[in-house]
């Protein structure tokens, strides 16, 4: 029997009744509806990199998405369409695109997780998202059993959101569909830290091979690279930033981070809360730690439980919110526990 520890990125979890590695479309498709025509509970991944199991496991089949392949045209003027199987690994596919001179993927370098996950999360760094390039994707529909498209506007994406991630039963991602734009320069950089680290000012472009190597560099520094053999496992950020009212971010420090958005609110920073909360760097709960490198990723050193990580990470919400009356949310999903 499987433990949910080996396939998840954090290394915690208990076993799974049943684990079945999708290499190909068919067979994901086929396993989906043998589990649901049996009444088996299902628990569909990729890398398992955003993710929470408990310690009493899963009692069902989970499934590993592993389907490979991409299909792509490119256009010296319009750029380039990509249809890519929801099982490729998410940071090769976008060094693959930088070295088909594609642009616009380039400050999402070194995410971890697949390409069939990325527009459930709606994942996004330094000033953009997935969602800006995503033409359609294909779902497998586990209510009507049957193939189902969704071009972009359908998605109904939102700030780490999508129609996917908040009816996560039902649609299965096949694969995803990007367009991109040609070129060697990137997009132009929003984020002061991303503008320091290339030696640039804001609204700079620079060549999308030094903007990936920027983010790569600024991601490791925080500890955000997965490495199987580090055993500093992290899911990534445990926590979202917080889009509050802008009465509420008024009430703030004048130094507290602030990102007005289209609507009027204001997104604010995770971590800066955390750290004016008094969650440090370092800090441990039994296994569990606040990571040496940033405080919004909770990490295993080989000895954690699920238990542990959320334990450690219901002490720094409580802290924040005490703090600054701001709940925070988790980015990480969770299966069979709760914060």
């Amino acid at each position: 029997m499987t433990n949910l520890s080996e396939l998840t990125t954090l290394h915690v979890g208990g076993p799974a009744q049943k684990v079945v590695r999708a290499k190909t479309e068919d067979q994901l498709v086929q396993t989906i509806n043998e589990a649901d025509e049996s009444g088996t509970p299902l628990l569909i991944i990729g890398r398992g990199s955003n993710l929470l199991v408990g310690d009493a496991g899963f009692n069902g089949t989970v499934i590993v998405v592993e389907t490979e392949g991409n299909s792509y045209e490119i256009d010296a003027c319009s750029g380039g369409m990509l249809q890519v199987a929801a099982g490729v690994d998410w940071d090769e596919f976008v060094a693959f695109t930088i070295a088909k001179n594609l642009a616009n993927l380039e400050s999402l370098s070194g995410i971890p997780g697949t390409v069939g996950a990325a527009p459930i999360q709606n994942i996004g760094a330094y000033g953009h998202e997935v969602s800006e390039v995503i033409a359609r994707l294909r779902t497998y529909d586990r209510t009507t059993k049957s193939v189902k498209t969704f071009t972009a506007d359908q998605c109904e994406f939102g700030y780490r959101d999508s129609l996917f991630k908040r009816d996560p039963e039902r649609y299965v991602i096949l694969d995803v569909t990007f367009q991109l734009r040609r070129g060697e320069h990137s997009l132009p950089i929003k984020y002061q830290e991303l503008a320091d680290q290339l030696g640039v000012a804001l609204e700079t472009r620079v060549p999308t091979v030094e903007l990936r190597a920027a983010v790569l560099t600024l991601r490791a520094k925080k500890g955000m690279l997965y490495n199987s053999e580090s055993h500093n496992w992290s899911a990534g950020s445990f926590f979202i930033n917080p889009i509050v009212p802008a009465a509420q971010a008024q009430t703030l420090p004048d130094n507290a981070p602030r990102w007005p958005q289209a609507d009027g609110s204001i997104k604010l920073s995770a971590a800066w809360l955390m750290e004016h909360a008094g969650v440090a760097k370092g800090e441990a709960l039994n296994g569990a730690k606040i990571s040496d490198a940033h405080v919004l990723a909770l990490t295993n050193g080989g000895e954690a439980t699920t238990a542990d990580i959320l334990a450690l990470a219901r002490s720094a919400r409580a802290r924040v919110e005490g703090k600054f009356g701001i709940t925070l949310k988790p980015e990480v999903r969770f299966v069979g526990v709760e914060l």
